[in-house]
């Protein structure tokens, strides 16, 4: 009796199928706006999932245990393109449509096929779940490998035009100017709450794990234009500052400011060279600039700190005027002290105090400080050595 019971209801089930498909889809149109607003041939392809999903339960309900039952059944009969087009949320709501249109039309009394299908509907919208979490699961894994393969090409210069076609492809919302930071990598690196509180800092980064190294490219998510207010742009430092929690144990070295990302790899440059060599300078701040190490990567052999120092520090000096360089090589050479450089000259104390103060303006580094007369010592010393035998200081 339970079996002629069983063989009737299937009968029953596929007699009705088209009908139940039809006004699943008349339901949807009804009561789902994002339904109605979508172009025809998804339309088509969302009504496939509904159809293939009244299919499938038949069969299950034939024999559950003939065949295991999987996702595929109702989500394969829909092309790759819809997973991306419809969320895991629009889905339900299409799961949770179609469940009310066939329950019903269940006939009263039928307790059977009522927890047949309730225990159907249970298991199709954690397939469903489950299908949307390895989609993310997948996409978050390819995210990842191309991440580190732009964070690579940044790091190593060797990029080409498909840079900004990657770059896109991961969402990146920085516009004009970037820097890129170095630290030590944490053991335990939360990638999405240093994602946050870049997003708090109206920034974006790309992120890369170099072996015991974590390297941010930071770019500002304002877009550049003439309505904005270059003075509420917070300055890489302080992003950088904000951002250091997020880096394990050891120096944290910030690149100097380019123009773009296609610019990057001289700032990556910069801090990897000034990641280096900071341990040598015991008082170095978290975060420290590159352009504070210039006599620390010099003495390493980096020649973009030795060109940095000749070009911003040694050449202005010597084209303002030979009285500010030569004042200056008398100053260092004297131990910071007014009075013996005032002497070695031949001026007043007041003069040199005058022209170390113009040396101040004209280079934006002050030689009073024990720490920025290293530097500026240092930009002498290589200048002087790649001067022509002509020029060079007697």
């Amino acid at each position: 009796m339970a079996e002629r019971s069983k063989a009737q209801t299937l009968a029953w089930l596929r007699a009705n199928a088209g009908e139940w498909s039809t006004a699943t889809l008349r339901r949807l149109d009804e009561t789902l706006p994002w339904y109605r607003d979508m172009p025809p041939g998804r339309r088509s392809s969302v009504g496939l999932v509904a159809q293939a999903g009244i299919t499938s339960f038949i069969s299950w309900f034939d024999d559950p245990k003939a065949t295991q039952w999987i996702a595929a059944d109702v989500f394969g009969a829909a092309p790759r393109e819809l997973l991306r087009s419809v969320s895991l949320t629009q889905t339900l709501q299409l799961i949770k449509t179609t469940v009310e249109v066939i329950e019903s039309r269940i006939p009263q009394g039928n307790e059977a096929l009522h927890e047949a299908f309730l225990l159907y509907s249970r298991e199709i919208a954690f397939a469903a779940a489950d299908v949307y979490a390895r989609a993310a699961e997948s996409r978050g894994l390819w995210d990842a490998r191309l991440e580190a393969l732009v964070v690579d090409s940044i790091l190593t210069g060797e990029y080409d035009a498909e840079l900004p076609s990657r770059v896109a492809a991961l969402g990146w919302n920085g516009h004009g100017e970037v820097a890129v930071l170095v630290g030590v990598a944490p053991r335990q690196l939360d990638v999405d709450h240093l994602r946050r509180t870049a997003r708090h800092l109206a920034s974006d980064v790309l992120i890369g794990v170099q072996g015991n190294r974590l390297v941010v490219v930071i770019g500002r998510s304002e877009a550049a234009g003439a309505d904005r207010d270059d003075s509420a742009l917070l300055p890489f430092r302080d992003i950088a500052a904000q951002l250091e929690p997020n880096f394990g144990e050891g120096h944290l070295v910030l690149g100097p400011e380019v123009p773009a990302l296609v610019d990057a790899a001289r700032s990556a440059r910069a801090a990897l060279a000034g990641f280096a060599v900071a341990r040598a300078w015991r008082s170095a701040q978290r975060p420290v600039l590159a352009d504070d190490l210039l006599p620390e990567r010099a003495l390493a052999g980096d020649s973009l700190a030795r060109q940095a120092l000749v070009e911003r520090i040694y050449e202005p000096l010597r084209v303002q005027s030979t009285d500010l360089l030569q004042t200056l090589w008398s100053y260092l050479d004297n131990g910071r002290s007014l009075e013996a450089t005032a002497r070695e000259l031949f001026v007043h104390p007041n003069t040199v105090r005058y022209r170390l103060k113009r040396i101040a303006e004209t280079i934006g580094w002050d030689a009073t400080g024990a720490r920025e007369a290293l530097i500026l010592q240092s930009a002498l010393i290589v200048g002087a050595i790649q001067q022509p035998e002509g020029r060079r200081r007697g």
